[in-house]
């Protein structure tokens, strides 16, 4: 069979809703007489259409605010609707480019927690993953990562609208003793020229945010280690649309950066704390980086895989708090933060969308 496709311009669909407007309005007056007084119909959209038309059949002034009001108000409609129409039709054209760049020693299990949440989006989503050049993964099957990945080297070319960075468990150590930091340095520098957003989770926060502001990292008494209760400090954030005043997510570190350190007057944000556990979500918006210094992206399993790996490995570890029901080890633990692991990324994914160049090569130029 055969099928109709239309598609109007602009200028097109503006003819046709003001065609389609004045007809409402001319006919309004003689439908009146014979729907409103003559047949009395009851209905919700009759008595909708009915107050309308009676407003713009009165006399004097206020038909001629009515009517004015009722101006605006289609023209206010017909704004939102064409840029509802502008925005979808961009859409159709780009995927959004995200890249993940992989620091952590399971990289399947870690990559597959971020597509899930990215995956959930609306929107399309080109994920590309990425890691340190030559970087050998001791955990990670090698044919994975010749199929999978690609190092920062290959891909420094190329511009992406958002990144990721996870952190990596070597928190104890100086930054500047870690094997590739003169590269990750390199890699911060690279995203103000070529990534529109940069998502940084735990060490790979601390990591940026030592970068850009010189906030040393402390390194705490004992691992923060569960389930904590968390404030959203700033519900207008269009990164936080949505959250509970209240809630709960994983915390897994050794170290801890302290909100007292953070500079004064360079556009940090703090968007989330925890009383327990200290800070937990900073924005900064002059170098469009977030910092997430814990896993909200964590699996249901995540805190209890690493509390089992740590005791096989003669580690001194208490069981996460606030994880197992009861405190019985043994027990299925309770996922309280999927949700809001899902809207924070929804979140980020949208702002990306929304504050991207339509022209990728166009990122990064001021």
């Amino acid at each position: 069979g055969t099928s109709l496709s239309l598609i109007l311009t602009p200028l097109q669909s503006f003819a046709w809703l003001t065609t389609a407007g004045l007809l409402g309005v001319l006919l309004a007056v003689p439908m009146r007489q014979h729907f409103v007084v003559d047949e009395k119909l009851a209905f919700p959209d009759g008595v909708a259409a009915a107050e309308t038309v009676i407003a713009l059949d009165s006399e004097g002034a206020g038909a001629r605010q009515a009517a004015r009001a009722l101006a605006l108000a289609g023209v206010a409609s017909a704004a939102v609707m064409l840029m509802t129409e502008d925005t979808a039709h961009r859409q159709d054209i780009r995927a959004l480019r995200i890249g993940l760049l992989n620091l952590m020693p399971n990289k399947i299990k870690t990559e597959t927690q971020f597509a899930r949440l990215i995956g959930a989006t609306p929107l399309q989503v080109e994920l590309s993953l990425i890691k340190i050049t030559n970087h050998k993964s001791k955990n990670t099957p090698n044919d994975h990562m010749i199929t999978f990945y690609r190092d920062w080297e290959k891909v420094r070319k190329e511009k992406f609208d958002g990144l990721i960075i996870t952190g990596a468990p070597i928190e104890l150590l100086e930054f500047e003793d870690v094997t590739y930091w003169d590269e990750l340095r390199k890699i911060y520098d690279w995203t103000q020229t070529h990534v529109q957003s940069t998502f940084n989770i735990c060490w790979g926060a601390q990591a940026a945010l030592y970068h850009f502001h010189h906030v040393p990292k402390h390194a705490l008494a004992q691992k923060a280690f569960g389930i904590y209760r968390h404030k959203n400090l700033s519900p207008a954030s269009p990164y936080l649309r949505g959250f509970s005043d209240d809630f709960s997510m994983p915390v897994s570190r050794w170290t801890e950066n302290l909100k007292s350190e953070l500079p004064g007057g360079k556009g940090l944000e703090v968007l989330m704390e925890s009383e327990e556990a200290g800070l937990c979500f900073v924005a900064d918006n002059p170098h469009r980086q977030l910092y997430m210094f814990n896993h909200i992206e964590y699996d249901t399993n995540s805190l209890g895989d690493e509390y089992r790996r740590d005791v096989e490995a003669g580690k001194t570890i208490n069981p996460p708090a606030n994880y197992f029901p009861g405190g019985n080890i043994s027990a299925t633990p309770e996922n309280r933060w999927r949700s809001h692991a899902h809207l924070l990324f929804g979140n980020w994914i949208n702002e990306v969308y929304q504050s991207t160049p339509f022209r990728l090569e166009d990122i990064g130029k001021p």
